[in-house]
């Protein structure tokens, strides 16, 4: 990678933080060939936050948005939601959520953060999931970020089909496609729906 202008480096940097805002100063200062004090100071310069406030911003826009779920039914923190095409959440192992003696994550938790992820994709106030094709790829360890992102492939009038990618650093940990049904508010169109 060539060096950069330090003008050139900024727009650069500005434009990098942009597209993904969840960059860490380490990741950019790798990128840029430049250290990350460096990085920490073109950032102040271009009036852009930390990771950590970033990454607070875009979730309060992201949970702002929600719709078919209530904020205390998502699994994991949100990091993006854009309502029928993408989102992203984040979720940390912790001591609770992992099986005693394999010290690894059970499995119920990250299909719940995968789950609700999905739901939250759908265009309604009500989605339920019609069904699921998953597959565990890799055991999550305790203390891991598990990270999931999810796109609907597809809508089709109240039904969409979703898929969930779930991930720890690079490494894919769990996929799955999802089948679910933006459901009306009274019960009788809920029986319709089924039917």
């Amino acid at each position: 990678m060539a060096r950069y202008s330090k003008e050139e480096r900024r727009k650069l940097l500005g434009e990098a933080l942009l597209k993904n805002p969840f960059s860490t100063d380490e990741e950019l200062s790798e990128r840029f060939k430049v250290s990350v004090s460096t990085i920490r100071l073109d950032r102040g310069e271009l009036g852009i936050p930390e990771l950590r406030e970033r990454t607070r911003a875009v979730a309060q826009e992201a949970y702002s948005t929600l719709k078919s779920l209530d904020d205390q039914e998502l699994i994991g923190e949100l990091l993006e939601l854009v309502i029928g095409e993408r989102a992203c959440s984040k979720l940390m192992i912790d001591e609770s959520m992992v099986l005693t003696k394999a010290r690894v994550a059970r499995g119920h938790y990250l299909f719940a953060q995968a789950n609700s992820l999905a739901i939250s994709l759908v265009d309604a106030k009500v989605a339920l999931t019609g069904s699921v094709e998953l597959k565990f790829i890799r055991p999550v360890q305790l203390g891991e970020v598990v990270i999931a992102k999810g796109m609907v492939l597809k809508r089709k009038q109240n039904k969409y089909w979703v898929q969930i990618l779930v991930s720890v650093g690079s490494e894919e940990v769990l996929k799955g496609n999802w089948i679910l049904f933006a459901i009306e508010d009274s019960a009788d169109s809920w029986e319709k729906e089924v039917e």
